[in-house]
């Protein structure tokens, strides 16, 4: 065997040592992992879909600004996230499609929680109970659900009333029609005319117009059910949906919604 030179023998030596020190710590972060990745960074705005004519929920005051329980809570949600909350009055018939389209970020007005509405929607945790109340006429001789037979029964379009109703099959089939308006108020109107004999709609609002006029209507002791609002979302906006449903719970655990609903109903309703 011929002999190696000393040089040689140094070199090969020196590679060997180099290789050694030059070999990835498998226990050492990788230039991929060396951090989680950051959480996706939440839009500087968001526009926030609502039914205008929604008292308290959501409404124009005296002087035209967009007031009411929803749109302080969602101003105080975003405050809280950092972001700027736009509202903008859509055609709440339509309200699925003008979310899908991006032309609204979120649906914040008494928004029933669903399982046809969750089909196409994302909601957040419930943050109040709702019924749908029958209203009808201060002398009106309705008192009872049967009572609703051969009557015109009015319901705002595309609410959540038109559901409640529909699953009352026995007591649907009973009514002489059902009218759908475009809000709440028109429905109401039409009551005190006469045109119709009774409407369903949300406690919330119910409750808020009657109130308004001791006398002139009456709410009858059964109802067609108890449901939950929630906002809703598009089910790939995964990081809003998070940040939101923290900001609420926030919320609730700090008294501030507690304190927003008083504002609104006289006492304490969030779920």
């Amino acid at each position: 065997m011929p002999k190696i030179s000393r040089r040689v023998l140094v070199v090969a030596l020196s590679a060997v040592v180099l290789a050694a020190c030059s070999k990835p710590d498998a226990n050492a972060p990788t230039a991929a992992g060396s951090a989680p990745a950051a959480a996706p960074a939440l839009p500087a705005k968001i526009v926030i879909g609502l039914d205008d004519n929604f008292p308290p929920m959501g409404f124009r005051d005296d002087k035209g600004q967009l007031v009411g329980f929803d749109i302080d809570m969602a101003k105080e949600a975003a405050k809280r996230l950092g972001i700027e909350a736009e509202f903008k009055p859509i055609d709440w018939n339509a309200k699925e499609a003008e979310l899908s389209g991006k032309r609204v970020d979120a649906l914040w007005n008494g928004l029933t929680i669903t399982e046809e509405r969750k089909q196409n929607i994302a909601f957040t945790a419930p943050y109040m109970e709702n019924h749908q109340i029958i209203v009808v006429k201060g002398n009106s001789p309705i008192k009872t659900k049967a009572d609703l037979a051969g009557k015109h029964i009015g319901v705002q379009d595309g609410s959540s009333a038109v559901d409640a109703i529909a699953k009352d099959e026995a007591t649907a089939k009973s009514f002489k029609d059902m009218k759908k308006y475009g809000d709440n108020v028109t429905a109401l109107m039409d009551l005190s005319a006469g045109r119709v004999d009774a409407v369903v709609l949300d406690e919330v609002v119910g409750r808020y117009y009657t109130a308004k006029k001791p006398g002139d209507y009456a709410v009858l002791d059964e109802n067609f059910g108890t449901e939950e609002y929630g906002v809703g979302l598009r089910k790939d906006d995964n990081a809003l949906h998070t940040a939101l449903d923290k900001a609420m719970a926030d919320m609730k655990a700090d008294g501030s919604a507690a304190k927003i609903a008083e504002q609104w109903f006289g006492k304490n309703i969030i779920k």
